[in-house]
């Protein structure tokens, strides 16, 4: 791709911070970004060439967007499918990574039918349509297992562990749609790798151990506490992965290691993730900017790490929805080699991601330390 004035534009269906970050990876490159997001001035706007106002699955405003776009691509699955088909048809904009894949990794159970049937492998589980249904699968898998919405659910929304047959009731009314269950993992950690497609390679960034809690992620650390043999393992099953994924971009892989060092596939985001968001400080190539790279047909950057990285969100932590007002972060900025970074949303509420900060170092438990420490500055809470 020749770099012009102007250059190439790459339209994204989602302007969140995804959206945000890609497009402070973008300029560099001679990229400019114009993303559609339902939220006016949402927390990409400020980065980004332009927005347009209209839902994720609104086709007048995504052919508008592809009207405006060399390529188009997506940092949110509640993106359509069938409506970035039809656009791409109409308007002869090429979308990536492809909407069958979209479409593919949307469902919960049939991206691991397909996955399963692909030799991935990916912990027991069923369909369930009823309260009768999930009770009788409990029979077989025992409890606890995790009942989770084919779709919709991201970022551990939809998830519900269901810890005795006592739950089973509430469990699947507070699911409100089709659902699946899986076998509960007994791991001992979980770990993510970010891949990537571009036009003619497939590369892998380093194997990152994430640790969650309430089934939200709290913090990450790259490399890992695990074994070469186990991160080799790891990769080994991302490449499978990728061979199942159609169209060019990054994905985020997010993986089960148990006590035996076997690997099991959680689930696949075909976005950036957050579990790569500790590239931007820690690799030679983000993961946003390889990302960019990919969809635009770009030379994929190198994924070596640069450094032991590890990563903690800022979450909300009030008790109710409120203006956004993040205190302690002179604190944060004073501590050497903290990186934060600020997703520019408005409003507050509890758990909702709103940042996050980054340091660098020499061992694992030395950056978690670190960061588990600055975390506790970061607060929402009036002072």
């Amino acid at each position: 791709m020749p770099i012009s004035t102007p250059g190439i534009t790459v339209g994204v269906v989602g302007g969140g911070q995804l959206g945000r970050m890609l497009g402070e990876a973008a300029g560099p490159l001679g990229i400019e970004l114009v993303v559609s997001d339902p939220t006016p001035d949402c927390p990409a706007s400020p980065v980004v060439r332009d927005q347009i106002v209209g839902d994720f699955d609104d086709e007048q405003t995504l052919h508008e967007l592809a009207e405006r776009a060399d390529i188009l691509t997506f940092e949110i699955e509640l993106a359509d499918p069938d409506v970035l088909d039809a656009v791409s048809e109409e308007t002869g904009t090429p979308v990536h990574p492809a909407p069958e894949t979209l479409r593919l990794i949307q469902d919960k159970l049939v991206q691991k039918r397909r996955l399963e049937e692909a030799g991935i492998p990916v912990p027991d589980f069923r369909t369930v349509d009823s309260a009768e249904d999930l009770r009788a699968a409990l029979e077989d898998f025992g409890y606890p297992a995790m009942l989770k919405a084919r779709e919709g659910g991201y970022d551990g929304r939809g998830n519900i562990l269901v810890e005795t047959e006592a739950d089973v009731e509430d469990a699947f009314e507070a699911i409100e749609g089709p659902a699946m269950v899986e076998k509960f993992v007994d791991y001992d950690r979980e770990l993510a790798i970010i891949g990537c497609k571009g036009e003619e390679e497939v590369d892998t960034f380093p194997v990152t151990e994430t640790i969650h809690e309430e089934e939200i992620l709290r913090q990450t650390v790259s490399p890992p506490r695990t074994s070469e043999a186990v991160q080799e393992r790891a990769i080994s099953v991302a490449e499978d992965i990728l061979t199942e994924m159609t169209g060019r971009g990054v994905y985020g892989i997010e993986l089960f290691e148990t006590p035996d060092g076997e690997i099991l596939l959680n689930e696949i985001a075909p976005r950036p993730h957050n579990s790569g968001h500790w590239t931007i400080e820690g690799c030679h190539t983000s993961q946003f900017e390889q990302h960019l790279r990919a969809v635009t047909g770009l030379p994929l950057g190198t994924t070596e790490r640069r450094e032991l990285t590890a990563l903690a969100n800022i979450l909300g932590d009030v008790d109710s929805r409120q203006d956004a007002t993040l205190y302690g972060v002179e604190d944060a900025l004073r501590t050497d080699t903290i990186s934060l970074h600020w997703y520019g949303k408005r409003e507050v509420y509890n758990l909702r991601k709103m940042g996050h900060i980054t340091t660098v170092g020499e061992s694992p438990a030395t950056v978690l330390s670190l960061i588990g420490e600055v975390s506790e500055w970061l607060t929402f809470r009036d002072q």
